[in-house]
């Protein structure tokens, strides 16, 4: 991807593996890269457990990049702070940034905006604690800044260390945005929330 056009939101030297969320993994089952990426548009009926989802939400709307703890993650285009905040539930976003993009997709990507500058939100959640206190509203950053590292359990709505990147097509209400949308708002949802590929590249 020497000619893509973003930077890369994660290094992930060594390597990844594409998990396969959609069941349960096999007790004692380790990823064979130390890098991981959960996929947009998946199912995951076994996976939200806690009150936060309400018993009916399972398509995850997001992309996630998992890693080591403290790994930094980047602005894959210049950008400025759109909200900073912290949500509090079970198995929320905790530590969260959302950054705002104007940005022109590549000509040949499957998306309606291709080769079009349009404006995109981006949410970064599960970040560490730390990163929040970095950004306020409003601040500028450039293409490759590091925005916040990935955080632990302890402050990341108790997930293992990863980044939620999802964008939005719609001014956000601050951190505001479900990453995880019952089937029937699916198709709602996906218009609403393009695939993160379209900045993070083909990841798969």
């Amino acid at each position: 991807m020497d000619d893509w056009p973003f930077h890369p939101v994660m290094a992930m030297p060594g390597g990844y593996w594409v998990l396969d969320l959609t069941r349960p993994p096999v007790e004692g089952w380790e990823a064979p890269f130390p890098f991981t990426v959960g996929r947009y548009d998946e199912s995951r009926p076994w996976m939200y457990s806690t009150p936060l989802f309400g018993g009916t939400r399972n398509v995850h709307i997001g992309l996630d990049l998992g890693g080591p703890e403290g790994t930094p993650v980047h602005a894959f285009a210049d950008g400025r702070i759109h909200a900073v905040g912290f949500e509090e539930a079970d198995g929320g976003y905790g530590s969260t940034i959302v950054t705002v993009h104007d940005v022109s997709l590549p000509a040949d990507a499957h998306h309606p905006w291709a080769g079009r500058m349009r404006r995109l939100w981006a949410l970064h959640g599960h970040l560490s604690r730390v990163d929040l206190e970095r950004w306020k509203v409003g601040d500028d950053f450039t293409a490759g800044e590091v925005i916040g590292h990935l955080g632990g359990p302890h402050e990341n709505g108790g997930w293992a260390p990863h980044v939620h990147l999802q964008l939005a097509v719609n001014t956000p209400n601050g951190i505001e945005m479900e990453g995880v949308v019952a089937p029937e708002n699916r198709e709602e949802a996906l218009a609403r929330h393009p695939d993160p590929r379209l900045v993070v590249g083909p990841l798969y």
